[in-house]
């Protein structure tokens, strides 16, 4: 399927699909953005894993990693909120060590691997250059944090200043608080954020099939009526 007849299976959909809920679609793609990602390393608890999908998607970010090694990702729809359908998710699962295959992938597509921990390297969040180009910030486990196979291949260091007796945040909360942040000055910024025509338009047509009833269904009469 070429663009052009992608561009044809949003126009049938939209027949589908409320005037107000197009409104909405567009305006929220219209802040979506690539230039920030953020990858989860074996993270397992589900409600903090729901609340960190809630986070991408209020403050923008339309992708997220999910690395799989010993522990599975699981998410509590009641926390979610249905947030996981207007996000695109890749999982890396496949192999025995899959952090390696995310951090070599989003390397491959230009992204600076940024580990969200202490070091002796790292930088203040409120200090972190988003000017040098796309990032990834890999979060990890409470109890064991990020792997040494991200520590090792991390371009960047940022953590979070804290003033208080406790040495760190959940992740959901550093999650939160990160993204609120970068995103913030990322918009505020002269870098080029927005995600280009054909990337709106491939989302547009996912959050589609997400929320017409039937739709695969409806896309194989439409496919049928064009051959």
């Amino acid at each position: 399927m070429g663009d052009n007849t992608d561009r044809g299976l949003i126009e049938y959909f939209k027949t589908f699909i409320t005037d107000n809920r197009l409104i909405k679609m567009g305006k929220v793609l219209s802040m979506r953005t690539r230039y920030i990602t953020v990858v989860l390393e074996n993270i397992y608890q589900p409600h903090n894993a729901s609340a960190v999908l809630r986070s991408c998607d209020g403050f923008g970010i339309q992708d997220v990693h999910i690395i799989e090694n010993s522990n599975s990702y699981r998410v509590n729809p009641g926390v979610s909120l249905g947030t996981s359908q207007w996000l695109t998710l890749y999982k890396y699962s496949k192999e025995r060590e899959n952090s390696i295959t995310a951090i070599k992938t989003l390397k491959e597509n230009g992204y600076r691997i940024v580990a969200t921990t202490p070091h002796k390297d790292d930088t203040n969040l409120e200090m972190f250059d988003l000017t040098k180009g796309k990032i990834a910030l890999f979060f990890g486990t409470e109890m064991h944090g990020l792997s040494d196979i991200v520590l090792e291949n991390a371009d960047e260091f940022m953590r979070i200043p804290m003033y208080g007796f406790v040495e760190s945040f959940n992740i959901s909360v550093s999650c939160a608080i990160s993204l609120h942040n970068l995103s913030h000055r990322l918009r505020e910024s002269d870098v080029e954020w927005k995600i280009d025509a054909l990337g709106k338009e491939k989302i547009l047509l996912e959050w589609m099939r997400n929320s017409v009833k039937n739709a695969g269904s409806l896309e194989e009469e439409y496919y049928r009526r064009r051959s």
